[in-house]
Order: structure tokens, then C-alpha cells, then sequence
């Protein structure tokens, strides 16, 4: 899709560099005036001819595929931190050590109450074999009517009672023994451990803090696996599909932008009922380290190509404020014994080559197709020259230019710059081009 960021700052680098440019010159060599206007310096570029990559840009959030947040499973005083931010580390192993001395001593405590518990089941049991003895012999005088029913009775509640004592004895040693098992468990939770291998960061435990398990001590992730998050509307959902191309777009460390390839992996089905979009993911394999969690990048993801039509930079559409009618202005006059150059500077350190006045002339087209770098016209023929840079200056009246031949790479490079860049660049440009007046 056009990228009017882009579009805005090509004019505004028109407006600055070209006006100053043009202004200079015109002080320096009254021939290059049209009546009593100056004749602009413009750039321009051939249009070509193919197919339209079709690319829809999108803001991407970047997070570990495996990502933790850890928090502790008791409270207690940090006492020991075995890693720092930054460090790998592997499932299991130590990465926080809480004071024990509590835990040891309540774990001492369990204990001895499950000794005690064992103790009373066995003197439980004891008494229960001791009645059971007595109620057998009973019952063997019952049978020679030897004794008494009363007696009978009372021996009979007292087996009760013991067998009663027994399971009251075997459920308490069971408690302890849970209780035991819950104290060890907690003095092993002291130890915290990490529950899967990737890269500790965010670390926020430091010695001697009191932690809740309300408390993140740290973030880990796997930083070789990424996932890139955005956003599909409605709308995109025609057209963006699982297993298309995604272009990561992401600066290294000398503030060069590198390009990311992966594939569209997930799209949900369901949609935000209130947003009308959903969440799409893309699996990036980040051995080279450009990715970090909690990155926003842009994400080209490429859907397809547009039928064969002439194409021309985004930059160089120009709307007429008058009619409102779209078009591009052509150097009618200009043709292949041309050579673009590749940068605004020759090999000498000054301009590139600027040509004589040459007539210039707005033409109405008609977008076929667009991209993020490219549209897909009809109304002009591949090979003309387009202005791309300078459009503003050529919108008063004026029918000739001096006009610099660029590259296709150059002009994508344009585009591409940011605001700071952009800036930087048209007071170089502006610096160049006052020092050679000034020469």
C-alpha cells in the first residue's frame, strides 16, 4: 500500500533542497530563468515496466515464542542470586536461593509431630491387640455360660473404642506426614529454579528483598525464537493468508536497516467484536540476535503481484490542487542517453549531473495497482522519464526543469529514510550546493 509518510517527506525534501538549490543557481547564471520565473532543479527517474509486488505494511510486537515471567512460589528473603540479566541458562537450574531458617525450623517441627503420631498408632495398636485378647477370651466363657452379658457388652464397647483409637491414631500420622511432605516441599521452593532454558532478563530480585509470590523476579526467554505479533482487520483477512512471505524490518548495530524473511505462521479466526480484528503471528528463527522481545517493527507481508503494468516510485504521484486530478509530470524530451546516478553526489564531491532546461509536462494516469514502493499506472509508457522529486516547484506555471537522473535504488532509498535521516540529508545537500556558488 503507499506509504504517505514517505510521500510527505519527498516533499518536503523538494521544498527545501530544490527551492534552495534552484534559487542558488538562478543567482549565478541569469540564463536559467523562464521569464521571471527560475527554472527548478528537479529529479526524476524511468518508469519501467512488470509486475507490482503487492505489500501491506504492518506494525509488528516482538516477544520470545517461549516466554516466562517468574514469580516465587513461597514469600521469604532473597538470599542468594546465582545469574544475571542476560545470562542462559538451562531447565532446572538455580537462579534465586531464599533465607531457610524458618522453613528448617518448621520442617524440624513436622517431624517430630509425625514421630509422635507414629508413636500413638503404635500404642493404639497395642491397646486394640491387648482388647482384642481379652474379647476373645469373654467370648469363649460366653459360650460355656461362664459369664455375664453385662460383661459381654462392656468388652464388645471397649473393642470399639480401640479399633476407633487405632484409625484415629492412623489418620493423625497421615496428617503428619502430610504436613511433613508440605514443609519440604516449601523449603524446596526456596529454590528457585528455572522452569525452561533461554536467556534471563528484567531482572528485578536483589539480596535481602522481601519477595511475595505477588513478585517477578525475572523474565526468560528463548531468544533464537521469536514471535512477531500484528494486527489483521476485517478487511486484510481477504487477502492476508498463512504462509506468506513477511519482511521483518529491523536496523543492526551500525544503524543499517536489515530485512528479516519468515512466513505468516497463525492467524485466529475469531474476531475482536468490538475492534473487528484479529491477531496474526509470525515464527522468526533469531539466530542473528537482530530481534529482542518487546520490539515494535514494521512487517511487509507480500500477498501477491499485480498484473503487468508500467511502474512508477510512489513518490512521484502528484495530485493537481486545482482540478484534484492525479498525474506525474514527464521530461517528454528526455531519453536512454541518460545515465542515472546512484547518489546526489558525482565522483568529484559535488551534484550529480543536472541536464539544460528541458520541457517538462504534467500527464494524468491512472493507478492500477499500488505497493509500498511501486505503483501500477496506465497513462504513461516505460522508458519516459518521471519526476519524483520536486513536484511542488513545477505546479506554478512552469514548463521547463533541469532535471537529475536518478536510480530506482535511489529513489527507494528516499523513500525509505526516516524523518531524522531526511533532514540530515537536505542540509548536506543544501551545504554541497551553497559551497559550489560559492566556489
Amino acid at each position: 500500500m503507499r506509504n504517505p509518510v514517505s510521500v510527505i517527506k519527498l516533499m518536503l525534501a523538494a521544498i527545501l533542497v530544490l527551492t534552495l538549490g534552484s534559487c542558488s543557481e538562478s543567482e549565478t547564471d541569469p540564463n536559467q530563468r523562464q521569464g521571471n520565473l527560475v527554472v527548478p532543479s528537479v529529479e526524476a527517474v524511468q518508469a519501467r515496466y512488470g509486475s507490482l509486488p503487492l505489500v501491506e505494511r504492518f506494525s509488528g510486537n516482538v516477544r520470545s515464542k517461549n516466554q516466562v515471567a517468574l514469580y516465587p512460589e513461597i514469600s521469604g528473603v532473597v538470599e542468594q542470586i546465582f545469574v544475571q540479566n542476560g545470562d542462559y541458562v538451562n531447565k532446572g537450574d538455580k537462579l534465586v536461593q531464599m533465607n531457610t531458617n524458618v522453613l528448617e525450623k518448621q520442617l524440624q517441627q513436622a517431624e517430630a509431630g509425625y514421630k509422635i503420631a507414629n508413636a500413638q498408632l503404635k500404642q493404639s495398636k497395642a491397646g486394640l491387640t491387648e482388647i482384642e485378647n481379652e474379647y476373645r477370651r469373654v467370648k469363649q466363657l460366653e459360650e460355656k455360660n461362664l459369664t455375664s452379658q453385662v460383661e459381654v457388652d462392656q468388652i464388645e464397647g471397649q473393642l470399639l473404642s480401640a479399633q476407633a483409637n487405632v484409625e484415629l491414631a492412623e489418620a493423625r500420622l497421615e496428617q503428619a506426614e502430610s504436613l511433613v511432605d508440605q514443609r519440604r516441599d516449601e523449603l524446596n521452593k526456596a529454590i528457585v529454579r528455572a522452569p525452561i532454558s533461554g536467556t534471563v532478563g528484567q531482572r528485578n530480585a536483589e539480596i535481602g528483598m522481601q519477595v511475595s509470590t505477588n513478585s517477578q523476579l525475572f523474565l526468560i526467554g528463548d531468544l533464537s525464537n521469536l514471535t512477531v505479533e500484528i494486527i489483521l482487520t476485517e478487511n486484510m483477512l481477504n487477502q492476508i493468508q498463512i504462509g506468506q512471505t513477511a519482511r521483518i524490518l529491523v536496523e543492526d548495530r551500525n544503524g543499517n536497516e536489515q530485512v528479516v524473511s519468515a512466513e505468516l505462521s497463525r492467524i485466529s479466526p475469531f474476531l475482536n467484536e468490538v475492534t473487528r480484528s484479529t491477531e496474526a503471528e509470525i515464527d522468526v528463527n533469531n539466530d542473528s540476535r537482530l530481534l529482542r522481545p518487546g520490539m515494535f517493527v514494521p512487517v511487509d507481508i507480500l500477498f501477491g503481484e499485480s498484473e503487468q503494468a508500467t511502474l512508477i516510485p510512489v513518490s512521484a504521484l502528484y495530485t493537481d490542487p486545482t482540478s484534484g486530478e492525479a498525474g506525474v509530470f514527464i521530461a517528454s524530451s528526455l531519453g536512454s542517453e541518460i545515465e542515472p546516478v546512484s547518489d546526489t553526489s558525482d565522483s568529484s564531491g559535488g551534484p550529480g549531473a543536472m541536464t539544460e532546461p528541458t520541457q517538462v509536462e504534467f500527464k494524468p494516469i491512472t493507478v492500477l495497482a499500488e505497493g509500498r514502493m511501486e505503483l501500477g499506472v496506465s497513462g504513461v509508457e516505460s522508458g519516459q522519464w518521471i519526476v519524483t522529486v520536486g513536484q511542488d516547484l513545477l505546479s506554478e506555471g512552469r514548463t521547463e526543469a533541469r532535471v537529475r537522473a536518478m536510480s530506482w535504488d535511489r529513489i527507494y532509498q528516499l523513500q525509505n529514510l526516516q524523518r531524522e535521516d531526511l533532514l540530515n540529508e537536505i542540509m548536506q545537500e543544501r551545504d554541497t550546493d551553497l559551497s559550489n556558488v560559492n566556489l
